[in-house]
Formats: C-alpha cells, sequence, structure tokens
C-alpha cells in the first residue's frame, strides 16, 4: 500500500501539469498530401466554467463487470477463422456467465485482445490475425448486449480499409441494442519501453493530422455520452497528459483495457483525475509475467474490486452511484495557468504523423520502427 501511495504521489504530481499540453511543432509534412485543412471553426473541447456534456441518467446506480479472459493466439490454429470462433465462443461463455450471476451487468468489460490474442511477427505476417469492426464479431457480441440489455466493451487488433497497412489497436463499445456505438483508436503507443524495438501498431498520434482531417479534432479524445453515464475507452498506460485530456472532457468513468498493467497507475490516474476506472487484463500463465489481477476504482483510487487471480478467468463486479457522483461535479481543478510557460517550450522527443507512410514505408518490425523512431527523434545530440 505505501508503495502504490508513493508511486500515486509521483503521478499525482505529473497529471497536475497534465492539462497544458505538450507545445506541438510537427516537422514532418504528412505524407497524405491530398488532404486539404478546412479552414473552419474549432469545436469547443472544453467547457470553461469546468461543466460538462452529458444525456439524463436512467438509474442512479449502475453496474460494471470486468471479464478477465484467457485468449489462444489466432496463429496457433489450422485457420483464422476456427480461431476467431472459438475465442469468440469463449467470450460469449464469459457474458451469459456475467449476465446470469451476481447482479444485472450494465456494462461487461473486456481487455485488450479477447478476439486475437497477441500476435507476433512481422507487419505483413500480423496484418491477416486482425478483425474489421463492425464485423461478424460485432454481430455476435450484439446479440449478447441485446439479450443482456447491457453495453460490452472490448479491445482488438482491427484492420481498416481506410488505411492500408495499418495495424490498429481499437477498443469497440457494443449498445444496449447490439450497434456498435462507438470505437475509440489508441491514442499513443508508450516509447522506449524495450531497448531494442518499438511498438509497430497505428495510434491517432501517429497519423494526427491526417486523423484529424477524416474524423475532426473532437475525435481525438472521444466522450461517449451513455444513459449509465460519460465513458471513454483507453489501451494507453503511464500517460497523464491523455488521461488529463479526456478528464477535461467530461469522462466519469474511464474504461481501461491491458495486456499487463501496473495497479498503482490505475488508482493514481483514477485519484488525481477525479473519475471511476477499470481496467480488465488479459489471463495466462507464462515465466516472468504478471496477468490477471483486473480492477475497478472510485475516483479516489479506492480499491472498488479486484481478480485474485494472474492465470484464470474471472469476473468482478462493483456499483458506481453515478446519479451522486454527477452532482454538482466539474472537471478537475488542473495547474494549467502555473506550468503553461514550461510546457509551452516543451519539446516532444517523437512528432506526431510518424507513421503516416505509405504501406511499402510501414515498418515491418519492432526493430525497424525502433530504426525509424530513433531518426526522427529531437533528442539526438551531436554525437548521435
Amino acid at each position: 500500500m505505501r508503495q502504490n501511495l508513493k508511486y500515486g504521489a509521483i503521478l499525482a504530481g505529473m497529471m497536475i501539469l497534465s492539462a497544458c499540453g505538450a507545445a506541438d511543432t510537427p516537422v514532418q509534412k504528412p505524407a497524405a498530401s491530398d488532404i486539404t485543412k478546412a479552414n473552419v471553426t474549432a469545436p469547443v473541447l472544453v467547457q470553461p466554467d469546468g461543466s460538462y456534456p452529458t444525456i439524463p441518467l436512467e438509474k442512479d446506480v449502475i453496474v460494471v463487470k470486468v471479464l478477465q479472459t484467457t485468449v489462444d493466439s489466432l496463429k496457433d490454429f489450422p485457420t483464422i477463422e476456427q480461431g476467431l470462433d472459438h475465442n469468440l465462443t469463449h467470450m460469449e461463455e464469459m457474458a451469459q456467465k456475467a449476465c446470469t450471476t451476481g447482479k444485472k451487468p450494465d456494462f461487461l468489460l473486456y481487455h485488450e485482445f479477447p478476439l486475437t490474442g497477441y500476435s507476433s511477427g512481422t507487419r505483413t505476417e500480423k496484418l491477416p490475425f486482425t478483425v474489421k469492426i463492425p464485423g461478424p464479431e460485432t454481430e455476435r457480441l450484439g446479440k449478447i448486449a441485446r439479450d443482456c440489455d447491457t453495453y460490452i466493451v472490448f479491445g482488438t487488433y482491427a484492420t481498416d480499409e481506410d488505411w492500408p497497412g495499418h495495424i490498429l489497436s481499437l477498443n469497440a463499445v457494443i449498445n444496449r441494442d447490439g450497434e456498435v456505438a462507438k470505437v475509440f483508436w489508441k491514442s499513443r503507443n508508450i516509447k522506449r519501453l524495450y531497448p531494442d524495438r518499438e511498438i509497430t501498431t497505428t495510434t491517432i498520434e501517429s497519423v494526427r493530422d491526417r486523423y484529424r482531417a477524416m474524423y475532426g479534432i473532437e475525435e481525438e479524445f472521444p466522450v461517449l455520452q451513455t444513459e449509465y453515464g460519460n465513458i471513454a475507452v483507453s489501451t494507453v498506460q503511464f500517460d497523464p497528459f491523455v488521461f488529463a485530456a479526456f478528464a477535461a472532457r467530461g469522462t466519469e468513468i474511464m474504461i481501461r483495457t491491458a495486456t499487463l498493467f501496473a495497479e498503482y497507475d490505475v488508482r493514481a490516474t483514477a485519484y488525481t483525475n477525479n473519475f471511476y476506472s477499470t481496467m480488465t487484463n488479459i489471463a495466462f500463465d507464462y515465466p516472468g509475467y504478471e496477468a490477471g489481477e483486473s480492477v475497478i476504482v472510485g475516483p479516489k483510487g479506492k480499491l472498488l474490486a479486484k481478480s485474485e487471480s494472474l492465470t484464470e478467468d474471472d469476473i468482478i463486479e462493483a456499483e458506481i452511484p453515478i446519479a451522486q457522483f454527477r452532482k454538482d461535479r466539474k472537471i478537475p481543478n488542473y495547474a494549467y495557468d502555473v506550468t503553461k510557460p514550461v510546457l509551452d517550450q516543451y519539446v516532444q522527443e517523437f512528432p506526431v504523423n510518424h507513421m503516416d507512410l505509405p504501406r511499402d514505408e510501414l515498418p515491418e518490425t519492432g526493430q525497424e520502427m525502433k530504426a525509424m523512431m530513433e531518426s526522427v527523434s529531437r533528442f539526438k545530440t551531436a554525437q548521435d
């Protein structure tokens, strides 16, 4: 607990700065030169009086259930279709259990890759191990949502015809009518996590200008207003700026998906942004990795529920008094003015748009991705 508080304090200090936003001075011209940026008035992203948009609540107290599941890699099956059917059937079985035991759920929350599992290999090798959203898989999950009268949230590797050659890390939200209500792109990947490689999936940050031109600036940190509260979904970890942006836009429940995570990150992020949060982790038994132990936490970082298993399927649940929480609530009180002079001079090491490239120029491997990132780094020294 003392260690959690220590890390919480560290992250809290970082979060105070997070609403300021780093000065963004892209040095690369987007590869998609045919995109014309519309000269229109920017939408209001944050209300100046601390309020945020909502829709009326359907109930005062809601129930969230985290579905921690095992998953098999699609590479382990004779065909991709067989693998998807196997994993989807497991998701359906877990959802059925969640809908027929304990309290009736309003949200069923899966982890980052319950459909596809994690895939290794080159870009070309991994591209087939993806899904499209919407697609056959969301149709089957939509039936569960309708039958159980619940929202379903899950992450997945995905591809999109508008982004040829890109592997996307998406989080889909299926509503109670069984329809895809929202798809959340991953905001950005963590950098310099590994000494020899970088993550190759495409994020909003890595194609920011083209993403903005296609979907709008308001879709960079979107918040879905539901009858059960304002939700956002993210796979990002250890990134206070990202979560501060979601909070400033009115997030009340921050739904997080993971393949491994740190509990103190979830608790400190919830505390400093004053929102409820969930973290659904994958479950597996692999030496050297601690999976499982998914959590649900309150806005003060209080642990509301936690799975005790690292390797097995599990379902945890908690009630959220959303009406009481929303009453008189404002967005977080960040130290924007006092820190702005410092952050206005901050230069982000890696520029936005670094993955807005033709298909044949996209890095095939994590090692190639690292080489490309090093080539655009702004933190180079003279000897580099």
